[in-house]
């Protein structure tokens, strides 16, 4: 099995993929093929907002199975391909990480082949668990006798191949309703992809993977951290809050309809040093809204903190190694929502903050995080 970070691209050229990314408020499906120095080309891309979900839930099913037809059935026909493998990507809402060990003995000692690195893989399987498929594996390390520690071991000469694996549960629920969303495009395979292991390979370099990397996903409904090291994830989790919140929060607080709470958002810089004097105004139908500029920043404010929060209850869970201070790697459609988030929740969490985003120009932006990781890991797969 070869992984993200183990890339043969050359034998994937002007081969299309097709993707379905999935996020809290809207679903994403592209057909790509690769371009020249790993670039992308995109050849359709349609998106339709949903429902959502939360704790660990779709919040309509048929809303989501709507949304998934609309998308994919627009995207394929725009790019004029048929398809008969689609990726889609997991949500962490929708996903457990299990990380195991295993090894095995080579005698007598030999170069490493891929039956070798399949058999160990064999030796960690992790225990099954009621309502959770296995639905990928990726290791964070493999160790050779003389105590090396390598990404891929295939070729080394060894008397024993140990590995540590990150394994990832899909929730068979979630999994059903895509695949019941899926049954109107005929004899379609679907390849399940972890969108923390597809967005931990594809936006963090693998020397900052080497010694843990720390990923922050700020959704519109649904957020998520990461653990990341080597080629796997090594602690996930998510939780129910993102900017939609922080919108509500500020309709509740001002009584003001929602699409102008979220007009505030967009129009608010934490960063500003503007006093009382100065106010923010939002017109919305025949109304005028017009609020203190600085009491609008104390309010978002207070909303960031409840998801910073979640995010330290989060970091808390992570028991192996201390990861205090950390730079932490931020993305997801609310990295950017309110201008100075980054520099907010840095002084907040007390660490370094790095905003990462696709290198493509036009998507350049956090938002298109997960649906370019999971494009990346698509065409990577071979």
């Amino acid at each position: 099995m070869r992984h993200f970070a183990q890339r043969e691209s050359h034998k994937l050229r002007n081969k299309s993929v097709a993707v379905l990314d999935i996020r809290s408020s809207e679903v994403c499906a592209a057909v790509a093929e690769r371009g020249v120095n790993n670039t992308f080309i995109i050849k359709s891309k349609y998106t339709c907002s949903y429902d959502g979900y939360a704790d660990g839930e779709l919040l309509d099913i048929a809303s989501f199975t709507s949304a998934v037809k609309k998308v994919v059935g627009n995207t394929v026909a725009a790019s004029g391909e048929k398809f008969t493998r689609f990726y889609v990507g997991i949500p962490d809402e929708f996903l457990k990480v299990c990380v195991t060990e295993g090894g095995i003995a080579l005698n007598p000692p030999q170069k490493v082949k891929p039956a070798h690195i399949h058999a160990v893989a064999e030796s960690a399987q992790p225990s099954g668990e009621n309502g959770w498929s296995v639905v990928e594996r990726s290791p964070v390390y493999y160790s050779l006798s003389d105590k090396r520690r390598v990404i891929d071991p295939e070729g080394c000469f060894t008397e024993s191949l140990r590995a540590r694996i990150s394994w990832f549960l899909c929730k068979n629920s979630f999994a059903g309703c895509v695949v019941e969303a899926f049954k109107s495009f005929g004899q379609m395979r679907l390849k399940f992809v972890p969108s923390s292991l597809a967005q931990s390979c594809y936006l963090i370099a693998p020397a900052q993977r080497d010694n843990l990397a720390v990923l922050l996903d700020i959704g519109y409904i649904s957020s998520s951290l990461s653990v990341s090291c080597g080629n796997g994830v090594v602690y996930s989790r998510a939780f129910s809050v993102g900017t939609g919140h922080i919108a509500a929060f500020l309709m509740d607080e001002l009584e003001i309809p929602y699409e102008v709470a979220l007009q505030f958002m967009s129009r608010i810089n934490l960063n500003a040093k503007d006093g009382f004097s100065s106010f923010t105004e939002v017109r919305y139908g025949d109304m005028l809204y017009s609020y203190s500029s600085s009491a609008l920043r104390e309010l978002i404010r207070e909303g960031l903190d409840g998801i910073c929060d979640l995010a330290v209850e989060c970091m808390s869970g992570y028991t192996e190694r201390d990861i205090t201070g950390k730079t932490l790697y931020l993305t997801g459609e609310g990295a950017k929502a309110v201008r100075g988030t980054p520099e907010h929740i840095s002084v907040r969490l007390g660490c370094p903050v790095n905003v990462v985003c696709p290198h493509v120009p036009y998507y350049d932006k956090p938002k298109f995080s997960s649906l370019f990781s999971l494009l990346d890991a698509a065409l990577g797969d071979n």
